[in-house]
């Protein structure tokens, strides 16, 4: 039986994880860790995508990326993957396949849920008690996304944006949302989103990916109604965020 396509659309952020084959390490030291992140560079600049968020764990990575175009995803990942088993595989004298199948993806909706998945991505290392201080941990986006650092792969979603006029005023706010421990209810929700390739959003928001792509997205979990105040607020005053409710 043929595969499905993906569901994808241009403009809409993705939250993606890719796992190493049989929940195996993907990343043997530092040297593999650098290296992927400088393919994961070249590959943003060939698609055009935009990175929002990122973390790579021992044996899985998880991304949250706006394509600009239709299929600029899957281009990303096939050269990102491809090009880093090879470079893997040579390194370290093996052979044969990475990772686990295809990578996971779920549409994302600007409102309210961005900032979640930025969240439940960069606080991996702090579930997997890996360390206290999400801002600790070198492997991920969260150092740059407060500020504490630069990196060129990043782009700011217009959502995280929202949440200041400033640099120095969103970092506070995020570090407030960082804070937050995100609720069993939403860590399901996106675990299932994610797993289903659903997309995750509001009702309004799904019904919009159902008119463009002709695909049943709703998840079928009733978790996806848990919201949090900070959230709504950034919301609120995010153009984007509005826009996808539409």
């Amino acid at each position: 039986m043929a595969r499905l396509p993906r569901i994808d659309l241009p403009g809409i952020p993705q939250h993606i994880v890719q796992r190493g084959n049989n929940r195996l390490p993907c990343f043997l030291d530092d040297g593999d860790r650098l290296r992927y992140l400088h393919l994961m560079h070249e590959a943003l600049y060939a698609t055009g995508c935009q990175l929002h968020a990122y973390v790579l764990m021992d044996n899985h990575v998880h991304l949250l990326v706006t394509p600009p175009a239709a299929r600029r995803i899957g281009q990303l990942m096939q050269r990102l993957g491809r090009n880093y088993v090879a470079l893997f595989n040579g390194r370290h004298g093996r052979t044969g396949t990475l990772w686990e199948g295809r990578y996971k993806a779920c549409l994302v909706d600007s409102a309210d849920y961005v900032l979640r998945c930025y969240r439940y991505i960069e606080l991996n290392p702090v579930r997997a008690r890996l360390t206290d201080n999400p801002a600790a941990y070198r492997w991920s986006s969260c150092p740059a996304n407060l500020g504490q650092r630069k990196h060129s792969s990043l782009t700011p979603h217009p959502c995280w944006l929202a949440l200041g006029s400033d640099p120095i005023e969103r970092s506070n706010a995020y570090r407030a949302l960082l804070d937050e421990a995100l609720s069993d209810e939403l860590l399901t929700s996106i675990r299932l989103h994610l797993q289903q390739q659903r997309a995750l959003g509001h009702d309004a928001f799904r019904a919009m990916v159902e008119t463009k792509t002709h695909r049943f997205v709703g998840g079928g979990c009733r978790y996806v109604r848990s919201f949090d105040a900070p959230c709504r607020e950034v919301a609120s005053k995010c153009t984007d965020c509005q826009q996808s409710k539409q």
